[in-house]
């Protein structure tokens, strides 16, 4: 059993005046692993009060006193990434290959921020003007459990760049890791305050850092539905945002595509993360004229991963967070039968032998049209629609036809038709044969995806705020 009991306010772990416990289950088991004790509204204003407190002076650190800080956390958190990964496993089913990349990323996140911080202009020459870039203040950052710490780190890592000091609201259901990775700032020596990480619920702690007048920018990563109350929260004291919200990702296969690699690519873009991914492929458009091999394809794939432990190296697939998200990819399977798709594999309940935990079976239908449930709504789970088109403009339409626009991707040996048909796909980021690694590249949503973009220098930027000084006569670089 796990008990974490403390948070983290201005440079030391304390005791939270909050009293609710909550616990942590393991869902490849169901059963208790541990508890943590929640952070409340007191809590939070006195990590607000220790942000703000140290802003001032962090603000006016040089980039080489940043940078120095920024490879401390590398270090630091690359020291327990072993036991980061561990933590993924247990907390939500991560799998084995996943949580130990996953975890070695989380650590590679800070030098990815510090080459971007250290190429990037925070002074210069915009007409006759200059133009100097500073710190917005103290930034509030809100995570999900999918892969918190990963999450957290690079928010964390952006802002101290930038120059902000932060205040963290990581996901209850991940206090594993996240302490891990709290304990892994403290061995860091930042100075006090300007890391604060506080265990609570959304509706508490989030919905306090959503109004409090001392916190200039909220960066939140989660469901749409919750990014739109963040955003209306947030609006009356004017703090920025950066939205990182849901999606349902269309993957376009086209014609000239190799289907044998491509379908298989598919299952996978869709099923990564045991599907708990914004922006996985769960649309997988086809030519109509394709659609029985896509079948048989797509049944074969999904039905050759491996649903199990996910402290196993052969599995590829391990189980859903908690019972309520479990519930809530059962009813998304049920209301695809019920709306008369076509179940090629999978289905409702657990994989045999595997009733203890919160698996879901590897689950394809085909027959999907757009105006069905499953095409629309965001599952979070290893579920995927086979929807097929006849023309390139169709397809196109298709995808577009959401109100989504995170993540896309499309297949094709013709690279200029890729790119051609890319270049229409509404989404804040375009895979084409396959899924790219770029931390570098903007990574946000358009539509109702989300607002605003992280890593590189447009991430970068969202932590900042632009001051024009007109009549400087130097000019500046």
């Amino acid at each position: 059993m796990r008990n974490i009991d403390q948070i983290y306010i201005n440079g030391q772990f304390v005791t939270p005046h909050g009293t609710e416990l909550a616990d942590l289950v393991n869902p490849t088991t169901g059963q208790l692993a541990g508890q943590v004790r929640l952070g409340d509204v007191e809590d939070t204003r006195r990590a607000v009060a220790a942000a703000r407190a140290a802003f001032p002076a962090f603000s006016r650190t040089s980039k080489e006193q940043r940078g120095a800080w920024l490879q401390r956390l590398h270090d630091a958190v690359l020291a327990r990434a072993d036991e980061s990964a561990a933590a993924l496993m247990e907390e939500y089913g991560g799998t084995s290959a996943s949580s130990i990349g996953r975890s070695r990323y989380t650590a590679n996140m800070f030098l990815d921020v510090k080459k971007v911080m250290d190429d990037h202009a925070f002074v210069k020459t915009v007409g006759k003007s200059k133009v100097v870039l500073e710190p917005v203040g103290v930034v509030a950052i809100i995570t999900p459990w999918n892969s918190s710490a990963w999450f957290v780190a690079n928010k964390v890592a952006t802002a101290i760049a930038a120059g902000c000091t932060v205040v963290v609201k990581p996901s209850e259901l991940s206090a594993v890791q996240n302490q891990i990775l709290t304990e892994c700032i403290h061995a860091a020596g930042l100075p006090p305050g300007v890391v604060n990480i506080v265990n609570g619920r959304g509706d508490v702690v989030g919905a306090e850092l959503s109004v409090h007048p001392d916190i200039n920018k909220i960066s939140f990563t989660g469901s749409t539905a919750v990014g739109k109350t963040i955003a209306r929260a947030a609006v009356d004291t004017m703090k920025r945002v950066t939205l990182e919200l849901g999606g349902k990702g269309a993957n376009v296969l086209l014609d000239d595509a190799d289907f044998d690699k491509a379908v298989p690519a598919a299952i996978m873009a869709c099923f990564m993360n045991n599907g708990q991914a914004c922006i996985a492929g769960s649309r997988l458009l086809v030519p109509e004229h394709r659609l029985q091999q896509v079948k048989q394809l797509a049944k074969a794939a999904a039905e050759a991963v491996k649903v199990g432990d996910p402290r196993d190296p052969s599995v590829a697939l391990g189980p859903i967070v908690t019972r309520k998200q479990y519930d809530r990819v059962q009813h998304y399977i049920n209301a695809g039968i019920a709306e008369g798709a076509e179940l090629l594999t999978g289905g409702p309940g657990k994989p045999e032998g595997l009733e203890a935990g919160y698996f879901v079976k590897p689950t394809v239908f085909a027959g999907v049209t757009p105006a069905m449930t499953i095409a629309k709504e965001e599952i979070f789970g290893p579920v995927l629609s086979i929807l097929s088109y006849r023309t390139e403009e169709e397809a196109i339409a298709i995808a577009n036809d959401t109100p989504y626009g995170l993540q896309a991707y499309v297949s094709s040996t013709d690279l200029a038709r890729a790119n051609r048909v890319a270049d229409q796909l509404i989404a804040g980021r375009v895979h084409i044969n396959g899924v790219h690694d770029d931390l570098i590249a903007p990574f946000g949503g358009f539509k109702q995806s989300g607002i605003g973009r992280e890593f590189g220098p447009y991430g970068l930027e969202a932590y900042l705020e632009p001051k024009a000084i007109l009549g400087a006569a130097a000019q500046y670089r």
